[in-house]
């Protein structure tokens, strides 16, 4: 058995981490031995390598918040999910790992017959992309929804799904080379960012009201988001690739009367009820597994393989996401 683990935190995300072996114990009454079967790096998994993330795991820590598995034994008087059952791994357990143990009752059963790499990644960025859509804006079919990072794994299931629900969306990226991978994504307008982006956006949604724009760069293109939407819109900001706090001119704050929020799944899965949850997962679920939500994946890399699979997510030029798929 492999896991992922590091002791420190620091500015390169890659140097602390390394596989190393280890044995788990007998599993007890209402635990689960869960086989590994692929977990994914996230932005927010790099940023708690270098220890810039809101919450932080006490270190020692082994690396990755999500992923799916496949039930491998029960332990004493525990008979479900039954051995062999596809579940979504409970959250935050550290999933670059060959295997690891679970409370049985907390795990959630997957379509055995999806793509596990897809499923793999249900936990964070489909609920983000969704509850953004959902939670902030009373929208209705043909509204335009505008965001910034469009490229992002968040933001190709929010095309996505954005798509299904006949909302209309504008895509900014960061670079020319980003454009076709989004428009292939669904995105029904996709631009590059830049400082006349509000009169390109006007031109080419005909002066739409843009009631919702979703921002995970911040920095300037916070404003220019702003500028983009109606009077009284919302923009949500969920990151901040550009490393820098959001800004919106007084001319958005006050004059268009543009409300700034901010969105951390963490804080949704304090307050919402089990039920929303299950209802938000399901939801997520059904459509990976349908194949009418997925997300691009660039490359997978064994757990042994973990810092050159770091140094990918980490790098600014891909084009799909970095996945641990363990061999077993």
């Amino acid at each position: 058995m492999l896991r992922a683990q590091y002791a420190t935190r620091g500015p390169v995300p890659s140097a602390a981490i390394d596989a190393v072996e280890f044995t788990l114990p007998p599993l007890t009454e209402g635990q689960a031995l869960i086989q590994v079967l692929a977990a994914p790096i996230n932005p927010s998994d790099v940023l708690t390598l270098t220890g810039e993330y809101g919450m932080l795991p006490p270190l020692p820590a082994i690396g990755g918040s999500e992923g799916v598995g496949k039930v491998a034994a029960l332990g004493p008087n525990t008979t479900s999910p039954a051995v062999g059952t596809t579940i979504l791994l409970p959250v935050g357990l550290g999933s670059w790992s060959t295997h690891l143990v679970a409370e049985a009752k907390k795990l959630m059963p997957l379509p055995g017959n999806a793509d596990p790499l897809q499923l793999s990644m249900l936990t964070v960025n489909p609920p983000t992309a969704l509850l953004m859509l959902r939670d902030f804006v009373k929208l209705e079919p043909g509204d335009w929804v505008i965001q910034n990072g469009a490229n992002s794994a968040v933001g190709g299931y929010l095309n996505q799904i954005a798509k299904l629900k006949d909302y209309r969306t504008v895509s900014v990226v960061r670079r020319e080379s980003a454009v076709d991978g989004v428009k292939a994504e669904g995105g029904d307008i996709v631009v590059v960012d830049g400082p006349d982006l509000p009169k390109r956006v006007a031109a080419a949604t005909d002066k739409a009201k843009i009631k919702l724009a979703i921002d995970c760069v911040a920095g300037s293109s916070t404003d220019r988001l702003a500028a983009c939407v109606a009077e009284g819109a919302t923009v949500v900001n969920y990151g901040r690739m550009s490393g820098e706090p959001c800004q919106v001119s007084p001319g958005n704050f006050v004059f268009k009367d543009v409300t700034l929020r901010g969105f951390w799944l963490v804080f949704w899965f304090r307050k919402s009820t089990p039920q929303d949850q299950m209802a938000v997962f399901g939801e997520c679920a059904q459509l990976i597994a349908s194949g009418k939500l997925s997300a691009r994946v660039q490359a997978t890399f064994d757990v042994r393989d973990i810092k050159a699979a770091v140094t990918l997510a980490a790098s600014g030029e891909r084009a799909g996401k970095v996945l641990i798929v363990p061999k077993v």
